[in-house]
């Protein structure tokens, strides 16, 4: 057979790529699978933890996915029992030419991936575990795939336009209600109107003049929850000049006018478990709401009432918002999905961790004209309240210092009132205190704080509540190990039977009222067994 090859043909230079390993990411945070030192991409589906690289602290959540050259130097641990998912991927660079294999690297985690990069990862891991697989042509394809829309992203990223393009935005929210035109804004951009226009609308999906307009128009609907002012003083305060082109432009939007959308029942969607109970307890079922496992048995709702934050992709999500037709979309301030929302409509952004459960309640009732009901539902739950200090005025006495510990797979968690997680009850309602000792660490700046499993006995308090214990091998044999410690079973409160292992993390998981009230009847029947 003739060579096909020239001797002198010269090799093309290119760098070959293999996966290696595909980890599951609980294995990866209990450290019960070996990880090698190749170069790595970890791509979060779910949950929300935390990652340390280089000395430094990073927020992980859906989407996000991290490139680095070394996967042992990954510190990952979860946080809260927020459920978080993923996988780890560690391939290997091979050149022809005995090269510097070039790989996937960025500095930090990129947050808010594509769906499509959470699939491919998903399937990869899928087809990994396959004890045979049918195409193995298949799986390199797709990892191939998932290199080149990694590298894309990442391309994305780092293109100047949108450094720029974040600031103009994020100057057009602050200033809104000034009178701002285009070329100003390419002015402060350091860019031409021309080139200004095109990324603006490649970025936002809409002209400039268009997106000031929803920025007005969704100020306006929201200070329309409260009260109806004159038309010509709201047109001010949002940056028109007067009432009836404020009018013009409502309807244009909006599909109705300004003192229609006052009257009318509002269409309401909640887009986290705390103010989806907010609203059952008012006796309103939102047109779309996340709910827990826990609120889902405390609340028969249907299906079709439901929205999974976790299992869609951020589009489907926003069509199933955008079908329902909202009037208003309740969130925290902290999501970041806020923002695009905002075609669909106003976003409540409630603020998270700086308001009491109580004061988001009654927030939320003042929005769907239910002040009457929230009135009858905290006189109630008072009452609840005053009869439960009774009993325990009657068997405790004074109350004393508590902790309440949430245990994860690799850490435990101490957790202030701000955070919930019974906490608010113990210390807002029954008149327990935190110990000195804990507020040393800034607890009630940070809503919790973190510490190993072992040293919770370094933390006496007079009661000691335990919320959620791990579900893990690893995680179950270190409190077995705490609890016949001898530093433990020195506490005071092991001692005089002070220590209440409740482990119910779905029921406390919540910070509204309907979890409220229920923690506080499972908090009250410990004290008083």
């Amino acid at each position: 057979m003739a060579n096909l090859i020239s001797q002198d043909a010269t090799p093309l230079s290119q760098t070959f790529y293999y996966p290696i390993q595909i980890v599951r990411l609980e294995k990866v945070v209990s450290k019960s699978e070996e990880i090698s030192s190749l170069p790595s991409i970890l791509v979060i589906y779910e949950g929300h933890g935390f990652l340390t690289l280089k000395g430094e602290q990073y927020r992980l959540s859906r989407g996000c996915v991290v490139l680095w050259h070394n996967a042992k130097e990954l510190d990952i641990t979860t946080k809260l029992h927020a459920g978080l998912r993923g996988t780890l991927i560690q391939y290997y660079g091979l050149t022809n030419d005995q090269s510097e294999p070039s790989i996937l690297k960025h500095s930090e985690p990129l947050s808010d991936c594509s769906y499509e990069i959470i699939r491919m990862a998903s399937e990869l891991e899928i087809i990994s575990s396959e004890s045979m697989n049918s195409n193995p042509f298949h799986f390199q394809k797709l990892f191939l795939e998932l290199l080149e829309a990694l590298y894309k992203e990442m391309e994305d990223r780092i293109r100047p336009s949108d450094s720029w393009l974040e600031q103009i935005l994020n100057y057009m929210d602050r200033h809104f209600h000034e009178d701002l035109t285009r070329e100003q804004m390419a002015q402060l951009a350091q860019v031409s109107p021309e080139h200004f226009s095109r990324a603006f609308r490649k970025k936002t999906g809409l002209t400039f003049s268009a997106y000031l307009a929803l920025l007005r128009i969704r100020e306006s609907q929201q200070k329309l929850l409260y009260n109806m002012p004159k038309l010509d003083n709201l047109a001010q305060e949002v940056g028109y000049k007067e009432g009836t082109y404020l009018s013009r432009k409502f309807k244009q939007l909006v599909g109705m006018s300004p003192s229609a959308f006052y009257n009318k029942k509002k269409r309401v969607v909640s887009l986290n478990t705390n103010h989806t109970a907010c609203l059952l307890a008012l006796g309103i079922i939102p047109e779309l709401g996340v709910y827990s496992e826990w609120l889902d048995d405390v609340k028969q709702v249907s299906p079709v009432y439901k929205l999974n934050n976790y299992e869609q992709d951020t589009t489907s999500i926003y069509k199933n918002i955008a079908a329902v037709r909202p009037d208003l979309i309740i969130n925290y301030n902290t999501a970041k999905n806020n923002k695009s929302l905002l075609s669909v409509a106003p976003v409540l952004e409630i603020p998270f961790m700086h308001i009491s459960w109580r004061e988001q309640f009654r927030l939320i009732a003042d929005i769907v004209d239910k002040q009457q009901q929230v009135e009858a539902w905290f006189s109630q739950y008072d009452h609840l309240v005053s009869q439960c200090n009774e009993q325990l005025d009657r068997y405790l006495g004074i109350r004393g210092t508590a902790i309440v510990w949430e245990i994860g797979e690799n850490t435990a968690y101490c957790i202030n009132s701000s955070f919930g997680r019974g906490s608010q009850i113990l210390y807002d309602d029954m008149g327990f205190h935190l110990p000195t000792s804990m507020l040393h660490h800034n607890i009630e700046k940070s809503g919790y704080i973190e510490i190993d499993i072992e040293a919770i006995a370094n933390y006496p308090a007079d009661h000691i509540f335990i919320t959620a214990l791990p579900l893990n091998k690893a995680g179950k044999k270190r409190v077995s190990h705490l609890f016949q410690s001898e530093s433990w079973l020195k506490m005071e409160a092991v001692q005089r039977k002070q220590v209440y292992v409740i482990n119910q993390s779905n029921m406390f998981y919540g910070y509204d009222p309907l979890s409220s009230k229920a923690q506080l009847y499972e908090l009250m029947k410990v004290l008083t067994s």
